[in-house]
């Protein structure tokens, strides 16, 4: 069997998941919480590289709570988090409050959506889609 190693959404640290089991409900071994929520998971420049380094690729959300394009598409990538797991992680990260990422992935326009597989970046683009376009933007991107 495939070992992933994928980061928990609630204590950040890494686990090491047989990748046959991933849609089985695995649970961390720090913390015992589930390692899949549906739901995306608010990343700050703390927790971001425990994720964005894991096996599972992680698909993050560049926001901010003004900015209306943005409000429009959480919707779509809120359901999005419940079909793509455990198959990608989605993530989202507050340009407000986290300039630094911001920064360091040279976001300019928002919302900015980017794919991350085992700490590379490996697909990007700028506005937001509707639910079709952005699933099959992820499938494209993921194979």
């Amino acid at each position: 069997m495939t070992q992933m190693i994928i980061a928990c959404p609630h204590c950040h640290r890494k686990n090491r998941v047989d990748e046959a089991r991933l849609t089985e409900g695995p649970v961390c071994g720090v913390c015992k919480k589930t390692l899949f929520t549906g739901q995306p998971l608010p990343l700050s420049v703390n927790t971001f590289n425990a994720h964005a380094s894991s096996d599972l690729p992680l698909i993050v959300d560049f926001w901010a709570p003004w900015c209306g394009p943005c409000r429009q598409f959480a919707p779509v990538f809120e359901k999005a988090a419940g079909t793509l797991e455990p198959h990608a992680r989605l993530a989202k990260v507050n340009t407000e409050d986290e300039q630094a990422l911001a920064a360091r992935f040279g976001i300019r326009s928002i919302p900015t959506l980017l794919i991350m597989q085992r700490g590379k970046e490996v697909a990007r683009v700028a506005g937001a889609m509707p639910a079709g376009q952005f699933t099959q933007w992820v499938n494209q991107q993921l194979g």
